[in-house]
This record gives structure tokens, sequence and C-alpha cells, in this order.
């Protein structure tokens, strides 16, 4: 099975620093029966860490490099305020998005990760955005742009999902409950927009 990082710069899953979620677990539990979250996709989920383990180097770099790279207005958000890449930067937050892949499919969707998910929007926010890794660059990403580009993440995870050789059933499974894990993800970061001061500003 694939394992956790523990050296990823930035990243602190399960740590202290990280604050507790605004979202209860009765919340969060309510959310997985609206978008249909099962155990089965769940198993589903476990299956996907194993195909996308050591492709996540790939997929991360098709997504920004690949799409994001030719898209102005979301490339700007890694970049730094004069347009100027910012290599370490990119690095950084690189890997930390190739370990998201790994959580979303592996990690049990307990209080841990839903702290998390609220840490992680938080960072996309001007609360939170450029802090952990000392930048200067824009001052937070645009909750539409977020998710909107979550049609582009579940397209394009489909052939990765393919790549080693389960069943067009398997298939279909594994991305079924990507798309759903999305999904719950995205409804989950829209009350960290919601609960900022000028949450508007930041749609």
């Amino acid at each position: 099975m694939p394992t956790h990082a523990s050296d990823i710069p930035g990243y602190t899953y399960g740590s202290s620093a990280v604050q507790a979620s605004s979202v209860t677990l009765e919340e969060l539990q309510r959310l997985k029966l609206s978008v249909g979250l099962t155990e089965e996709d769940e198993r589903y989920l476990r299956m996907a860490a194993t195909v996308l383990d050591d492709q996540v180097a790939a997929i991360v770099n098709h997504w920004r490099a690949g799409i994001i790279a030719g898209i102005p207005h979301l490339a700007r958000h890694s970049r730094n305020l004069d347009g100027s890449p910012n290599p370490e930067y990119l690095a950084r937050s690189n890997r930390r998005f190739q370990q998201w892949i790994i959580d979303t499919c592996l990690r049990p969707y307990d209080q841990d990760w839903l702290n998390y998910q609220q840490e992680i929007a938080l960072r996309h926010t001007s609360l939170k955005k450029n802090r952990v890794d000392r930048v200067a660059s824009t001052t937070h990403v645009p909750y539409s742009d977020i998710v909107a580009f979550v049609a582009v993440l579940n397209d394009t995870i489909k052939p990765y999902l393919q790549a080693k050789g389960h069943s067009d059933t398997d298939v279909a499974g594994m991305h079924l409950a990507w798309q759903k894990s999305l999904h719950l993800q995205m409804a989950l970061w829209a009350k960290t927009y919601m609960d900022l001061p000028d949450g508007s500003a930041q749609w």
C-alpha cells in the first residue's frame, strides 16, 4: 500500500498545528450521505491509491505544467507577484498536491481528515496563502476557480486509473469514488470560504 509522506515541507496532517474544523463529524456524515459516498466507494478509493501511488508526480505535472500553466489567471497563483516563476514555491506546493491525491484515496475520513480539509482550504484564502512557504504571491485563489477546475481533475484522472490494467468495472468504480470525494471536499472548502469576513470578495 502507498505510504504517507513525513518529509514534505509544510505538510502538517494530523499535527497540533492544524486547528479543529468548524464542521462537525455529524455534518460530515450528512455530506457523505448527500454525495452518496459508500463503503464500496471507500474500497475503490483504497484501490485507486495503489494505482495512482507511483503516478502522482506525473499527474500533478500534467495538471500544473500541462494545463494550469497555460491558463494565466490560474498560473499566477504559484508565481511571484510580478508574474515571474517561483520554482521553489511550485516544487513545494507540488509535493503537497501529490500527497493530497494519496490522502484523498487512503486517509480515513475522520476528524484529522476533516481538520486538514479546512487547513488546505485556508491555505487558498487570504488568511493563510503564502504563509507556509513565506512567498509573495497572489493573496488568495478564488473559490470559483477551484470549483471550476474540479471538472478538469475529474476528467484527467481517468487515464491514470486505467494505467494498471484494471477491469472497466473497477476503473469506473474508482473514478466515481474519486469524483464523489472531490465533490465532498469542495462542499467542505465552501464552508471555509463562507466563514471569511470578506468571503464574497474571494469568490
